[in-house]
């Protein structure tokens, strides 16, 4: 695909669709109309979600499909679009994977809530036995 403003779009549009229909395949219970792609070139978060989605999955998304990342520029822009909620850099390149970024502080708390949850899980199973 050659290098044209069209192209950079097209490559943008197909990150921000495939965040979207992920965020959607966890949450079978929204619908296309909570979580869309918006159009390229709209100021604002990349994936909008519903208010119904934004308490689901409270993150304001910034998707970024290029081969070269200015990660600072980049974070920047996220925190400046993220409204009240999380903000998340998604990024791909070219023959890689897909990673996101958030604030290393959010990421504990993520990970906090997820032993919390296990060592529910645990004792609740323990007490059915």
């Amino acid at each position: 695909m050659a290098n044209t403003v069209q192209a950079r779009k097209q490559k943008g549009r197909r990150l921000q669709q495939y965040v979207a229909k992920e965020i959607l395949k966890l949450f079978p219970e929204l619908t296309e109309r909570d979580v869309r792609s918006t159009p390229m070139g709209v100021t604002g978060e990349d994936v909008q979600l519903s208010e119904k989605a934004s308490a689901l999955f409270p993150y304001s998304v910034e998707c970024k499909n290029k081969e070269s990342l200015s990660i600072w520029a980049e974070l920047k822009q996220c925190e400046q679009d993220s409204r009240d909620l999380t903000p998340l850099l998604v990024f791909h390149r070219n023959n890689s994977k897909t990673y996101c970024s958030m604030e290393f502080e959010y990421f504990m708390k993520l990970l906090e809530e997820m032993e919390a949850l296990k060592d529910y899980k645990y004792r609740y199973e323990s007490c059915s036995k």
